[in-house]
Formats: structure tokens, C-alpha cells, sequence
């Protein structure tokens, strides 16, 4: 399979960043309806700590992901639609704001971070800074709502694309099924 993408297909890079970050936004959900149904329990324990730094990783994919398809932009299968190419960019710009959110809260809060023991933030003493943290206090757990059921749209969509004889079969693009007759 090729590195770059191609007008029919996406390449190995592409597929990687896609279904790396489409695992990580599983195990946010994961993480995030445990901590919703079951808080404080020793599921909630067991999981929670993972939520911050599979964020990070997430935007930090998502970064050189946009910087990828940038670079093969001319190279890249056609959109289907203007319904499917706005909601590209509302994943992308959710995958994108949530972490971004999140990582101004943390350094509000005075709070050090070190995801995978790499310090990121030291934190510091003193007051924290409401304005970093409204934010995401306000907006952070609702966007991340959204953001899962955006993605379950988009993989409906991808299986109705697949079985509609009215419309293009976007499925292989991204893996490596064979495209329907």
C-alpha cells in the first residue's frame, strides 16, 4: 500500500492517523461513560486515569494529521458531498478543541501534567486562573457528548454509503475491503 494517499484511495499514513484516533476516541468514550455511570467506583479508578493523556495523544495526532492531509491535499480522494466534507471538519475541529480546552483548564489550575511521564506543565502556586479553565469547566464534557455521536454518524453514514446503490462506496478509501460491485 502506498505511503501518500491517492484520488481512490487513502495511503498507509492516512489509515493510520484515522484508525489510531478513531481506538483513542473509543477509549474516551469508554473512559468517559464509566466516570459518567460509575464514579468513584473501581471502574471509574481504574479507567479515569487514562482519560488526560489518551486527550493528548489525540490532539497531538490530530495536529500532524492535519498537517499530513494538508501536504496530500491534491493527492486526496474527492468529497462526497457538502454534507460529508462539514462533517469532516466538525470532527476534526472537535478533536482539535476538546484536548485544546482541556489543556488550558489544566494549566489554570495550577496543576501539573506529565502524560506518559514526559512534564508538559509544572503547575505552579497561587490563585488559578479562572479564565483558562471557564472554558472547558463549560464546554469540555458536552463537546466530548457531541463529538461521540458525531462519530457514530459518521460510521453510519459510512455503512449506508456502503449498501446504498445511490451513492459512491466511501468504505474502501479507508480500508481494505473490496469495493462493492
Amino acid at each position: 500500500m502506498p505511503i501518500t494517499d491517492s484520488p481512490d484511495r487513502y495511503g498507509s499514513i492516512s489509515r493510520f492517523f484515522h484508525w489510531a484516533i478513531a481506538a483513542l476516541v473509543l477509549w474516551q468514550l469508554v473512559t468517559a461513560s464509566a466516570r459518567f455511570l460509575f464514579e468513584d467506583s473501581w471502574l471509574d479508578e481504574l479507567l479515569w486515569g487514562s482519560h488526560k493523556p489518551v486527550g493528548f495523544t489525540i490532539l497531538i495526532l490530530m495536529l500532524l494529521r492535519v498537517s499530513w492531509a494538508l501536504i496530500n491535499q491534491r493527492r486526496r480522494p474527492a468529497r462526497v458531498n457538502l454534507a460529508s466534507h462539514l462533517g469532516h471538519v466538525a470532527l476534526y475541529g472537535l478533536l482539535i478543541l476538546i484536548p485544546s480546552i482541556a489543556l488550558l483548564r489544566q494549566y489554570g489550575s495550577g496543576r501539573a501534567f506529565s502524560p506518559f511521564g514526559i512534564e508538559l506543565m509544572a503547575g505552579f502556586e497561587g490563585d488559578e486562573i479562572a479564565w483558562m479553565e471557564a472554558p472547558a469547566n463549560l464546554l469540555h464534557g458536552w463537546l466530548g457528548w457531541a463529538l461521540f455521536a458525531l462519530a457514530l454518524g459518521h460510521v453510519l453514514m459510512a455503512v449506508l454509503h456502503r449498501v446504498s446503490r445511490h451513492s459512491p462506496d466511501v468504505l474502501p478509501r479507508m480500508t481494505n475491503v473490496t469495493p462493492r460491485d
